[in-house]
């Protein structure tokens, strides 16, 4: 994670200014100035933890002089009891960074978790699991390095990275010849070298996006397994393809089997179960 990043800086900026606004007065109010403390991050539940560096960002912008002690690795396996991190210094520092570090790390860690239990579930297979933009409005790029953290691979981070062009797209383009063309068009006269991506229904849409020969991904959505198998066929290595729509942790071998180079998981990043983590004085 780039903390560089002028986005990453203002989400950041964002997160401190809403949490904090003009000052804590619980700890200013109850604890003399200058108390020194430490704490430790207790983890509470068993899953693969995520968020440490962006942890030690945020304590570092709140006080350089806090000494953050990591103890646990990033994407590790961790269980009830493990320790991930320490941190010594000004208690109204630690305070103050406490609820934000918990709230970024225990959201991407619970991501993280979700897709490892995923990914090993189609180890073995040619199949890679995919993110979607089912995201955070703002916190895309937190969440979707929480992905990569637990072996999944990022899909396109937004609508500027990658021409996706599903349904609605292919409906009010007048179909998908139409729209795969013009699309195509349009990129060479803006000077774009994007790939183009195209989402079909059924196996005749499959052979139409085929047939323009323009297209770099082919998305099956909502097909089933065997479906998929005929899909698959149907393209032949001429491009890349994708399983999408419904898939869950009951049914993804099942599809990975079928051959298909990508499987997406809007689940991964929209209905996540945060792992349980908290800062402990100790």
């Amino acid at each position: 994670m780039d903390f560089k990043d002028p986005f990453v800086v203002q989400l950041i900026d964002l997160a401190i200014a809403e949490d904090i606004g003009d000052g804590d007065h619980s700890s200013l109010g109850s604890i003399p100035e200058g108390t020194q403390g430490q704490a430790r991050l207790l983890v509470k539940d068993e899953g693969v933890l995520c968020g440490i560096p962006l942890a030690k960002h945020i304590m570092e912008r709140m006080d350089s002089e806090v000494a953050f002690n990591q103890l646990i690795e990033e994407g590790a396996e961790v269980k009830f009891g493990d320790i991930a991190f320490t941190v010594k210094g000004s208690v109204h520092s630690i305070l103050q960074a406490e609820r934000l570090m918990l709230n970024f790390m225990q959201r991407m860690s619970g991501i993280a978790t979700v897709t490892k239990r995923l990914v090993d579930k189609i180890e073995g297979t040619n199949a890679k699991l995919l993110d979607t933009r089912k995201t955070t409005p703002g916190l895309r790029t937190f969440e979707k390095y929480a992905v990569k953290v637990g072996g999944g691979v990022n899909h396109r981070f937004a609508l500027w990275d990658m021409v996706m062009l599903k349904d609605n797209h292919n409906d009010y383009a007048g179909g998908i010849t139409k729209g795969v063309k013009r699309t195509k068009e349009y990129l060479e006269a803006k000077g774009k070298n994007l790939k183009i991506e195209v989402e079909t229904r059924n196996l005749e849409e499959v052979q139409e996006a085929m047939d323009t020969g323009l297209v770099d991904r082919i998305m099956f959505d909502n097909f089933s397994p065997e479906q998929m198998v005929e899909g698959v066929k149907l393209v032949n290595g001429q491009c890349e393809t994708e399983a999408s729509g419904g898939i869950t942790g009951k049914t993804i071998r099942s599809y990975a089997e079928t051959g298909v180079d990508y499987i997406s998981v809007g689940a991964l990043t929209h209905s996540v179960k945060s792992l349980d983590l908290s800062l402990k004085e100790f």
